[in-house]
């Protein structure tokens, strides 16, 4: 056989490599697709008990010990600027409280 008919019935495929993206710590934060903030956040709970312990002073004032609240219901997370429901954020948004 000679060179030409060699290289003829070779096949040659080309291979695409791809690395994931590094998040920079940037694209770690949650950005409002509606407005474009990236600062104000609210929550709101449905379906909440609060339970606060109080101790009466000598004055007849209470003083409030410590409170503990329940949620029983879903957690929402809205944008502070536009109010747009970002509740798709959740759960990235309660890993993130400290």
């Amino acid at each position: 056989m000679n060179q030409k008919s060699e290289k003829s019935t070779e096949k040659r495929r080309k291979v695409l490599i791809s690395f994931p993206r590094k998040l920079t710590r940037a694209g770690q934060r949650i950005v409002c697709p509606e407005c474009g903030n990236d600062h104000d956040f609210f929550e709101v709970a449905q379906e909440v008990t609060i339970t606060t312990k109080y101790i009466q002073n000598h004055d007849g004032s209470f003083t409030p010990q410590s409170d503990e609240s329940t949620v029983l219901g879903d957690v929402n997370l809205y944008c502070g600027e536009c109010y747009a429901d970002l509740s798709q954020y959740y759960r990235r948004f309660a890993e993130m409280i400290f």
